[in-house]
């Protein structure tokens, strides 16, 4: 995996922007300077974020959200499989 986030990410297992792997490492974002952890749906270079509107939804079941534009910032809160393993490893022994 590469160490950049997706330009586009949703958390919705019926999105064609659902990525199972790319979400367990987690994701971070930071939305018009501020970091959130209610986001359902980001893209970068489109500029906007989905969130939750408290607990409502729709007729199916799905959380109901509203769009908010500005600049998306995205990082992964972990890295990669087999990246950070010989860096910790090689610190435990000494």
């Amino acid at each position: 995996m590469s160490d950049t986030p997706p330009d586009r990410l949703s958390v919705n297992q019926n999105s064609p922007y659902f990525n199972q792997p790319v979400l367990e490492r987690g994701i971070g974002i930071r939305f018009k300077g501020a970091e959130r952890r209610d986001v359902e749906e980001y893209s970068i270079s489109e500029g906007w974020i989905k969130v939750a509107l408290g607990n409502k939804v729709d007729r199916r079941g799905q959380p109901l959200t509203i769009t908010l534009k500005g600049v998306v910032e995205a990082w992964f809160e972990r890295p990669a499989e087999g990246e950070g393993e010989s860096e910790t490893g090689a610190g435990a022994e000494a």
